[in-house]
């Protein structure tokens, strides 16, 4: 992993998407998963598979995709990209408005993958990220309360946490998600 890349950056981020169903929605996740170089093609495939087997979808409007266990050796890095979907998409009978596609490798997966599901239970987060209009306010909504700043697009660097995952650390370029270490 590097340590000077984020997990979540605003080149994971796509606001304003259209999706015509959960398929879709997972093939442009992982689209961009790959596009930013966090997978190769063959975990999209994988983000389907663990769709079937069971459903990534959390409450409140969201889902987390993810590759199944065995998909885990088509992880270059650890990568979060956050897709809005205004119109919502049907998940299986459920209305899914953001999707945060997830690909880890190793332990990192359970730690991150529960992380993101407390996270995104905030009901206040996922009003913000319905209604973000930008990719810094994305970023923003997964910072920690005490680090945010009204004032976006910068955070103070001496305010945010060690565990910062970030490619330039303090902004709101990245996301405070545990960066965790091999």
């Amino acid at each position: 992993m590097l340590a000077d890349n984020g997990i979540l950056t605003t080149d994971t981020v796509r606001l304003g998407v259209t999706a015509r169903d959960k398929a879709d929605a997972i093939d442009q996740c992982g689209a961009v998963l790959v596009e930013v170089g966090a997978v190769d093609l063959p975990y999209v495939a994988a983000m389907h598979e663990r769709e079937r087997t069971v459903s990534t979808f959390v409450g409140q409007g969201t889902a987390i995709p993810h590759g199944s266990a065995a998909a885990r050796q088509h992880v270059r890095r650890t990568a979060v990209a956050v897709l809005q979907f205004p119109h919502g998409v049907d998940w299986d009978g459920d209305h899914v408005s953001i999707c945060v596609a997830i690909a880890a490798d190793g332990d990192e997966h359970s730690h991150l993958l529960s992380t993101l599901a407390t996270m995104l239970l905030d009901e206040r987060r996922i009003t913000e990220l319905r209604h973000a209009r930008d990719a810094a306010s994305v970023i923003s909504s997964f910072l920690p309360q005490d680090v945010r700043s009204d004032t976006r697009p910068s955070v103070s660097r001496s305010r945010v946490p060690p565990w910062t995952g970030s490619r330039s650390a303090g902004t709101a370029d990245s996301a405070c998600l545990p960066h965790l270490s091999r």
